[in-house]
C-alpha cells in the first residue's frame, strides 16, 4: 500500500522531549510516534515522528519546473497560511487541509541520514535540488528537529547545487553552512514576502515570522554575499493588490538588498481554496462575491488581472532599482508545482 515506506523511529533516534499520552494516529501513519511538547510555541500541535524510506524527491515532468528534484522534510507547516496551497496534499495523509495542516505536523526524522545515502548512490547524478517548494523547512518545528543542518552538510559534503526557498527567519541560524556550501556549489536562496502590511500579516499568515524580520534576513543573507531574491507571493486580491501596497513592499524589498521581486498573484487550489474562503469571509466578508467572480472558473485569476497586477509590480521594481528574476529563477517562481499524486509525494 502506498504508505509502506513509513515506519517509526528506533528508540533513540528522536529529539528528546515530554512524553505525554500519545494523540491517536492518522490511519495513513500507523508507525509513527505522536509527541506533543509543552512548550507555548508547540500548543495545541502534534508532531508525528516518522522514519521515510526516500527524500530525494522526483519533480513530475508534467510540471514543467526548472528544477528536477527536491527534498521535503516535513509535511503540514505551523506557518498556518490561509492560502497555502500545499493543503490540499495533507488529505493524503487522511487529515485535513485546514486545521490538522496548521497543527499535525509529519517529521521525517532520518531525512539528513537519507540525503546523505542518496547523495552518496552512483546513479545519482549531482542534479539541482530545491527545498521549500511544498512545505517551509525552516517552519517552528525546525527549530526543536534540526533537520536542515544535516541535510546542507550533506550537500555541501556532494557539492551538490541547491536552493532554499522560506518564510523562515531561522535559515539564519545555517549560515555558515550555507557559506560553506556555496563555496564549493551553486547555492540559490530565496524569501517569501508578499506585503509588508503587519496587520495583514498576523491574520493571514499568523505563524510566519513578520514581514520585516524577514527583510531583515534577506538583508544578513546579502551582506554575507547571497544574491537573494524575493517572491512577492501572494498578492491578494482586493486586499494587497493597491498601488499604496505594491509599492510599500516593493521599496521595503529593495532596501533589503534583494537583487530581484518577482510577483506572484493569489492562486486557490483545493484546501487551499476552502480555508481561504472560510478565513475571508470571517475577516473581510465583503469582498466574498468578488472573489466568486475572480475564481469562479478554477484556481487562478483571470490573465488579464494577472498581467496588470504583475505590470505594476514591475514598474515599482524597475523604480527601485530591482531587476527582473533571470529566466529560470522566474519560471521557478511564477509557476508553483502542481499538487503531486500520492505516489509522488516524498513521504509516500
Amino acid at each position: 500500500m502506498r504508505w509502506d515506506n513509513l515506519s517509526a523511529p528506533p528508540d533513540g533516534e528522536v529529539p528528546d522531549g515530554p512524553a505525554p499520552a500519545a494523540p491517536p494516529l492518522p490511519l495513513a501513519l500507523p508507525g509513527a510516534i505522536a509527541r506533543t511538547f509543552d512548550t507555548p510555541g508547540f500548543a495545541g500541535m502534534t508532531f508525528y515522528e516518522v522514519r521515510a524510506k526516500s527524500i530525494i524527491n522526483r519533480v513530475p515532468a508534467s510540471s514543467r519546473m526548472s528544477f528536477p528534484w527536491t527534498i521535503n522534510p516535513y509535511r503540514g507547516c505551523g506557518h498556518a497560511c490561509s492560502y497555502c496551497f500545499a493543503r490540499g496534499t495533507h488529505t493524503y495523509l487522511d487529515l485535513d487541509a485546514g486545521h490538522d495542516f496548521d497543527t499535525k505536523i509529519v517529521v521525517k526524522v532520518n531525512a539528513g541520514e537519507l540525503a546523505r545515502r542518496e547523495l552518496a548512490a552512483p546513479r545519482w547524478r549531482g542534479e539541482h535540488i530545491a527545498m521549500g517548494t511544498n512545505v517551509d523547512p525552516y517552519q517552528r518545528a525546525e527549530g526543536r528537529y534540526q533537520l536542515m543542518p544535516r541535510i546542507l552538510s550533506a550537500l555541501r559534503d556532494f557539492a551538490n547545487p541547491f536552493s532554499i526557498l522560506t518564510k523562515g527567519t531561522l535559515i539564519l541560524r545555517d549560515l555558515p553552512l550555507l557559506k560553506q556550501a556555496a563555496e564549493v556549489t551553486r547555492v540559490g536562496v530565496a524569501m517569501s514576502v508578499g506585503f509588508v502590511d503587519e496587520r495583514m500579516w498576523r491574520s493571514v499568515e499568523s505563524g510566519t515570522p513578520s514581514p520585516r524580520r524577514r527583510l531583515d534576513a534577506v538583508r544578513t543573507l546579502t551582506d554575507a554575499g547571497f544574491r537573494v531574491s524575493v517572491l512577492m507571493a501572494p498578492i491578494l486580491p482586493g486586499l494587497t493588490d493597491t498601488d499604496e501596497s505594491i509599492e510599500a513592499t516593493v521599496a521595503a524589498i529593495a532596501a533589503s538588498g534583494a537583487v530581484s521581486v518577482t510577483p506572484i498573484p493569489l492562486h486557490l487550489r483545493p484546501g487551499a481554496r476552502e480555508w481561504y474562503a472560510a478565513w475571508l469571509t470571517r475577516e473581510f466578508p465583503a469582498l466574498a462575491q468578488h472573489y466568486r467572480r475572480l475564481y469562479g472558473r478554477g484556481s487562478y485569476l483571470p490573465k488579464e488581472y494577472q498581467r496588470e497586477v504583475t505590470a505594476r509590480v514591475r514598474v515599482a521594481a524597475r523604480r527601485h532599482g530591482l531587476d527582473r528574476a533571470e529566466p529560470g529563477e522566474a519560471r521557478q517562481a511564477e509557476s508553483p508545482p502542481p499538487s503531486p499524486e500520492p505516489e509522488q509525494l516524498t513521504l509516500l
